[in-house]
This record gives structure tokens, sequence and C-alpha cells, in this order.
């Protein structure tokens, strides 16, 4: 059983709750009505308040707390809330949850926070040394209370090995739509967006994301072969010109690859790829038969079943349904 703990907050967007909460609930139930062969263990969802009273959110809405936060010595997961513009007096209120989400932490459980919650994380010391965001509006006063996190202005998600911070409520809904991705694949993720969300969003390894790569691996080799493979994309390469260039051979390369970063050389490249594509199909006029050639392959046929296999739509339907939306802006 995986489980998730929600905490709450008093004057909390309620939002910020409900909405992974629900995401994480239907994509339960895709996977157990499409009958899945990768089983999920079920979800054992757990909100906890300071005292395991209800809270209120900013706008009167009362949610009830099933448990105290300290009755959780263990998690797999944490959520952690918005909290309504100033995030000081909240903190000050819940000082005794500091020391329980830093025993989360060296636990290793996944914990994310979500805008001015993010705060609660930085108060807890575990984003020292660390990348983080958080609300725009609270940027210099959050840069001034913890100088010693690495505040990614820039950057709408950031990830330093099990935390995470996003910007927004919708920043967070990208974000679990990755954890589902990790936890029930990327079939059931992708239906969770379809269900959501009208338009195809952004996907969670994009520009807007900072990921630590210190934490997320430290093989040197990888890296640079990660760095060839993005250099190279567009080109007809192999994964033995790779194993060549790095003078490993494929067999060691493929096994450290998978380590080091839960793909094989050939899928981190597909994914470089189509990723490229996807930009190309929203914002170029290029045939898809001349973005097939512009991202490095040479079969249109393969490009498309790669293409619907890993967005799960056509490349296509993939560019009617994000030029509609663009036209549609434009026009209002």
């Amino acid at each position: 059983m995986l489980k998730i703990v929600f905490l709450l907050c008093d004057n909390m967007l309620a939002s910020s709750v409900t909405l992974p909460m629900e995401m994480l609930r239907a994509a339960e139930q895709l996977q157990r009505g499409h009958g899945q062969h990768r089983r999920q263990p079920p979800l054992d969802i757990v909100l906890v308040s300071k005292d395991g009273a209800s809270v209120a959110s900013h706008t009167g809405i009362k949610i009830l707390a099933e448990q105290r936060a300290a009755d959780i010595a263990s998690c797999d997961m944490l959520f952690v809330p918005a909290l309504w513009r100033n995030p000081r007096p909240i903190i000050h209120k819940h000082r005794e949850l500091l020391p329980w989400l830093k025993q989360l932490h060296n636990k290793n459980a996944i914990i994310a926070g979500v805008g001015t919650g993010c705060w609660l994380l930085a108060e807890s010391g575990i984003l020292d040394n660390k990348p983080a965001t958080t609300h725009w509006y609270y940027f210099d006063d959050f840069q001034q209370c913890y100088p010693a996190v690495q505040l990614k202005r820039a950057h709408f998600i950031t990830q330093a090995g099990q935390t995470y911070c996003a910007a927004s409520v919708n920043s967070f809904a990208e974000l679990t739509v990755h954890f589902i991705d990790i936890f029930f694949g990327r079939a059931i993720s992708l239906q969770v967006e379809r269900h959501f969300f009208h338009e195809i969003r952004d996907a969670y390894k994009g520009s807007r994301t900072f990921m630590d790569a210190g934490d997320t691996h430290q093989d040197e080799d990888i890296i640079q072969a990660q760095l060839w493979l993005r250099q190279h994309h567009a080109e007809t390469i192999s994964i033995k010109q790779l194993s060549e260039n790095m003078n490993m051979p494929q067999r060691t390369l493929n096994r450290r690859f998978k380590k080091a970063t839960g793909q094989t050389p050939l899928e981190y490249l597909h994914s470089i790829r189509l990723n490229v594509a996807r930009d190309l199909l929203k914002n170029t006029n290029l045939s898809i038969g001349d973005i097939v050639y512009q991202v490095g392959y040479q079969d249109g046929a393969y490009f498309g079943n790669l293409f619907k296999s890993y967005f799960g739509t056509s490349a296509q339907q993939y560019r009617v349904t994000v030029r509609g939306k663009l036209f549609s802006l434009c026009e209002k």
C-alpha cells in the first residue's frame, strides 16, 4: 500500500489539497478500470493536521483531518499545501510540525510543497543548500529569510532528491502528473491529464523545471553521455556510436545509464527527440514529415507510433489541439 499524507494548515488554499488528491484517486480508478498490467498497490491517503482537528481554508471551507501529524511516523509521500498570503503567522503557529517534517525527510519520504507552503519546508531546514521556489510575490522575503536556500526565481518546479517545490497550484498539478507517471505509468498519467485539463500541458522535465543534477545522479560518465545525446539527437546516430564515443562497452553503458537515469540510452534519446518534435508541432508550420527528419528519424510511421505511445495522441491531433487553443486565445 502506498501511504500518501496531506498536511492541512489554517488559512490554506483548499485546491492545493483537493486537486492533487482527486488526480491521484482518478489514477487509481483508471488503473483498476482498464486492467493495467502494471499494478500499483492501493493508495492509503491520510489527511492530517497539527492537532487532528478540522481545518478552515482561507475561504472558510472546512476540511476534516483524520489524524494528528505527529501520529504519522513515516509515509511514502507528503503534500504540503499553499498558504494564503503572508505565510509567517501560520509558520509561527505550526512550529511543532517542523521536527516532524525533518523526520519524514530523513526517512526518505517524497515531500512536495506548493507556493507559500514551501516556507514550512525552508523553516524546517530541509531545503538548506538545495534549489527551491515559492510564490513569486514572496521571492524577496523568502530569500531574505532563508539565505541558505537556492531560490530559483525562473522555475515553476524544483527538485532536489526526494524534495519538490511548486510555485503555484497549476504547477502543483503538473507535478502531480509526474508523480502519477512514476507510480502508475505513462499511460495512466496521460489519461489523467486528458480528464483534468482540456489542453495538453507542458511536460514535467521542461524548461521551467529545475532538477538538481547532483541529487539526481552523480555518474559523470553518464552525464557526458546525456550531453552527447542532446547535442547529436537530430543526427542519424546509434547507441553503438555512443558507446564508442564514451570508450565504454555497450552492455556496461546500458547498465550504468539505466541505473543513473531510470532509462536506457535509447529511451532517453527518444524522449529528447519526441519533446523537440512536440515543440515544433506547436510553434512552427513545418509539415510532420519535415519534423520527422528534423529530430533525427527516417521513418514517419515509426515516429508516429512512438509519438502516440509517448504522448497518448497522434502528432496531427496534438497539433490540432494546441493550435486550436493558441488561436482561440489570440482571437479574444
